[in-house]
């Protein structure tokens, strides 16, 4: 199978290095790719938010199938146009996308579906803000109507700053907020069948014990010992199931990766938000315990045969992942600074480049994510940060508390 993976970051370094272990992928490319993803991958440049290049570029390299990392191809229709040249693409519509492309539209859609979720209002002037606020009263929760790769929620107890995020978006959704731990669920859909993936937790705050602004991902581990042993059944029958149903209703089915955020709360799990991808840290970690071969099951999904498709396997032990950062992430980062050490197995690279003497440099806010597996979480936990003591780059932050509170059995539900 000849692949060509679409995206930059370190999701796709870690589809990339997955992608490359299965033994039917006989070619993989990747566009625009990074440094690390070079290590497996025949890179090509393309702008990814261009269906028409990504299109022909697919043809050009006679690609069986496509996967679409990141968002804005997926909102922009890149999916579409790969399919329009006969091409299999594991990636939905951007019709489906709207999911994540529009918090208005995927709250409509849960509405109609049933699906658990928190009450919201979407507002599009600062009267309607402040009367949803007053409404649902604190913590204030305020999203992004669009695309804000990661970082378009604020949740706060500081009216002050909820308005000034709300008038900053333009047009939000306020919700009420929900309590209890937070979980991500991916699930491979080829539209009808589901395929559920690995539950994983990550850490949006910037500093230890969650503190700090909000960013696209500081960490992330799986599995959750921790969670009810049901879970994934049924987010499966109340979230997934209905959700498929109502999209393939309005003619738009969501084939792809469908990525259910959500809060365990005292009254079960509640959808936070959707996303039409794979989640980054959260992918490093599931795929490093995945044993079925990935491209095999991208590709069941993406030619509409998931249900064929045998169960899925997966390794013992956890696994961990921990970002690190660029200096003043997640504000404008510093780029350009060398980095030491990131060239190892477990290594993930996101926002890495060469400068012009070959050196590897930090080229964006999130530049690398340090992933290990072992026996247990403690020493999966131990064995990622033992990593990441080997990494030099000047200025970078990254938490020291990943999975802690599991690791000393703190979770309650």
């Amino acid at each position: 199978m000849r692949v060509l993976l679409i995206g930059s970051g370190g999701r796709e370094h870690a589809l990339a290095v997955g992608l490359s272990a299965d033994p039917s992928v006989d070619f993989l490319a990747a566009a625009p790719g990074n440094p690390g993803i070079a290590q497996v991958a025949e890179l090509h440049e393309v702008k990814v938010t261009d269906p028409a290049a990504v299109a022909a570029l697919a043809v050009e390299l006679s690609a069986d199938l496509v996967v679409v990392g990141p968002e804005a191809p997926l909102v922009a229709g890149v999916a579409d146009a790969v399919r329009a040249k006969g091409i299999a693409c594991f990636g939905p519509s951007a019709a489906a996308a709207r999911l994540e492309g529009s918090k208005t539209f995927a709250k409509e859609v849960m509405t109609a579906a049933g699906v658990p979720t928190a009450r919201s209002f979407a507002c599009s002037d600062m009267e309607a803000v402040r009367a949803a606020l007053t409404e649902l009263g604190a913590p204030y929760v305020v999203k992004n109507d669009g695309l804000a790769a990661g970082k378009g929620v604020v949740v706060t107890d500081d009216l002050d700053e909820a308005l000034i995020h709300a008038e900053a978006c333009g047009t939000v959704v306020i919700e009420e907020y929900l309590s209890g731990p937070e979980v991500s669920l991916f699930v491979v859909t080829d539209g009808t069948a589901a395929a559920p993936l690995m539950p994983a937790q990550d850490f949006k705050r910037l500093a230890d014990g969650d503190e700090g602004p909000n960013t696209g991902g500081m960490g992330a581990y799986a599995p959750l010992d921790w969670a009810p042993a049901d879970l994934t059944e049924r987010v499966l029958r109340e979230t997934v199931e209905p959700t498929l149903a109502e999209m393939r209703k309005r003619g738009t089915p969501f084939a792809g990766l469908l990525y259910v955020g959500l809060a365990l709360t005292p009254d079960g799990p509640k959808v936070i938000e959707f996303n039409a991808r794979f989640g980054d840290p959260e992918t490093q970690v599931v795929l490093e315990l995945l044993g079925t071969p990935l491209a095999g099951l991208l590709n069941a999904a993406a030619t509409g045969t998931l249900a064929e498709h045998g169960p899925l396997r997966w390794k013992d032990g956890s696994a961990i992942t921990i970002v690190v950062a660029s200096h003043n992430y997640p504000g404008v980062p510093r780029t350009g600074d060398v980095i030491e050490g990131a060239e190892r197995p477990g290594v993930i690279h996101a926002g890495t480049a060469r400068n012009a003497d070959g050196a590897l440099v930090s080229a964006g806010g999130r530049v690398l994510s340090v992933t290990a597996a072992g026996a247990d979480l403690p020493a999966a936990r131990a064995a990622a940060y033992a990593l990441v003591e080997g990494v030099r780059l000047d200025g970078a932050q990254y938490r020291t508390d990943i999975a802690l509170r599991a690791v000393e059995g703190r979770i309650t539900l």
